[in-house]
């Protein structure tokens, strides 16, 4: 019989065929020689999470993905501020065990995205749109806020705060030189979608930065480099948050 790790670690998204974390983890695991082991939980609906839990008493940390990040909030015993900040959680340390265990919620994203972006930041990037309103578009607006970028959600319906692709002029563009895709929109192996905005309105001022990693140049990435935009993907993001997460559930 196979001997169980001493800690595991695991994601809870529905579905998981996109995930890049158990491969990441484990194989950080075999090279620094750590006794733990790292899976995948597709849960179909939140309210499986913890039947999920307590089948695997050695869990010490879960990372979260779509479309959980906010669902997975009530299940919380305590949050982290900037999670609590944002109302997104991507990081879930287990605090105790047993009758005891306490979870807490975290959100590794935002630093992650902070990290990415910082560098590309200049003084005509002052301003951002921000593709999408959901979990990850939450990390991302906090952590423009904090590095001075003021942000415009955009979404495929209006809400206050919140314009509409149709709402977006060539003036709104010249005046927004960040754009961020935080939608699935081009995702493996929907890799022929992008967002609808007016490609033909960006310059070489404009960076269009895309959340989604895989495939490494999205279709959005493709339309704006057309116009000479730099661009960039997800994966920096990926890999800062999940060292992030890794020292949230270390420390």
């Amino acid at each position: 019989m196979q001997k169980q790790p001493a800690r595991l670690y695991g994601l809870i998204g529905f579905p998981l065929g996109h995930s890049f974390s158990q491969d990441y983890f484990n194989k950080m695991f075999e090279s620094e020689g750590i006794d733990a082991k790292y899976i995948n939980f597709e849960l179909p609906d939140i309210g499986d999470l913890n039947e999920a839990i307590a089948q695997y008493p050695n869990l010490c940390g879960l990372n979260v993905t779509i479309p959980y990040k906010e669902q997975v909030i009530p299940y919380m015993d305590e949050m982290d501020p900037v999670a609590a900040r944002i109302g997104a959680v991507n990081v879930i340390k287990f605090i105790g065990s047993g009758a005891s265990l306490k979870l807490k919620g975290f959100n590794s994203d935002v630093i992650g995205f902070s990290q990415s972006i910082a560098p590309l930041l200049n003084d005509s990037r002052r301003k951002a749109l921000v593709l999408g309103t959901g979990g990850a578009s939450k990390a991302v607006c906090c952590a423009l806020e904090d590095l001075g970028v003021e942000t415009q959600l955009v979404s495929r319906s209006p809400r206050p705060g919140v314009i509409t692709y149709a709402d977006i002029t060539p003036a709104i563009i010249a005046d927004h030189k960040v754009i961020v895709n935080t939608t699935p929109l081009g995702m493996y192996p929907n890799v022929d979608s992008c967002p609808q905005i007016p490609y033909s309105d960006l310059t070489p001022q404009h960076l269009c930065y895309d959340l989604l990693y895989n495939p490494d140049t999205t279709l959005f990435m493709r339309k704006a480099a057309e116009h000479g935009a730099e661009t960039k993907n997800g994966l920096e993001m990926l890999l800062l948050q999940a060292f992030a997460a890794w020292q949230i559930w270390n420390e």
